[in-house]
């Protein structure tokens, strides 16, 4: 034992090599064994822009950013800070009640039918077709609303908790809307009631699909788009281009937008799906554009 403490000690002087930083750094192999060495000092140091001087080697830490231009998208923005809520409120959600809102449900109810009737009235679905090459369907027609509910969700759930009630009585607006339309059209209730639950799935598919692709880049999104919007069957990559900025420039176009004006009212524009520049160059010959170039 004495003559391993003896080779232990006459080995003090000899360093290791360590990377730190894509960088190598001595560290005396004392430090190794006694476990003193000046890792969080340095990290803290390197952490805060400044240099660090070990062993005569002067550390400076450098970083390049690069900047690209693209529309933003709701990651680009800060998120809300999280509502703080007493125990009571915790205790009676947590039961599956709501607590209580910054204002009133029914003032929140009122806005949020508005809103689902902003994305179905206001909505051009001949565009849509026209541009997408879409059937003038019922599928069609519940693919393009749920894409701009979809929009409406993201805006609101960056209004605390009682945005995210407010999405929770859209999405019911939006299937009772579903439900009469499907009975207005003489559906059979047994095959509407099956063709529901079908839809409800796709819906929650959709969701996650369209959340993931958001936050992604343009090729996430589209790919998203491509899966559920156009149901694997768009053939031409500028369909999929002029929805990707649609999304884009509306998810932007939304955020801009005042939040407490859509708690309480739920007004809701929407962008063109094409934007009106007579500076464009149309293409006669594109399968997007008719003979007049619309």
């Amino acid at each position: 034992m004495a003559l391993l403490v003896r080779v232990l000690r006459n080995q003090i002087s000899v360093s290791q090599w360590v990377p730190v930083c894509s960088r190598l750094l001595p560290l005396s192999l004392t430090q190794a064994l006694s476990g003193t060495s000046q890792w969080p000092q340095m990290s803290q140091s390197l952490a805060s822009g400044g240099s660090e001087q070990i062993s005569g080697i002067d550390i400076q830490q450098s970083r390049k950013y690069h900047t690209t231009n693209k529309l933003s998208s709701t990651k680009d923005f800060p998120q809300p800070v999280e509502e703080k809520v007493g125990a009571f409120t915790k205790i009676i959600e947590a039961m599956g009640f709501t607590g209580p809102l910054k204002y009133s449900k029914w003032k929140i109810k009122i806005a949020a039918l508005r809103m689902y009737t902003s994305c179905v009235k206001k909505t051009d679905f001949e565009e849509f077709f026209l541009r997408c090459q879409m059937p003038d369907t019922f599928n069609s027609w519940f693919l393009i609303t749920l894409l701009h509910v979809w929009m409406c969700l993201v805006r609101m759930k960056q209004e605390g908790r009682t945005g995210k009630y407010m999405c929770r009585v859209i999405v019911h607006f939006m299937w009772e809307d579903v439900e009469h339309r499907g009975r207005v059209m003489g559906v059979n209730p047994y095959i509407l009631k099956k063709n529901m639950m079908v839809m409800t799935n796709n819906f929650y598919a959709a969701i996650l699909g369209y959340d993931e692709g958001i936050l992604s880049d343009d090729h996430g999104l589209a790919a998203a788009l491509w899966r559920t919007f156009f149901n694997q069957k768009c053939e031409d990559p500028r369909q999929l281009e002029l929805l990707v900025e649609y999304v884009r420039k509306q998810i932007q176009y939304l955020d801009s937008m005042n939040g407490e004006d859509l708690l309480l009212t739920g007004e809701v524009s929407w962008r063109p799906l094409v934007e009106k520049n007579p500076q464009s160059v149309l293409k006669p010959h594109s399968p997007i554009y008719n003979d007049e170039g619309l």
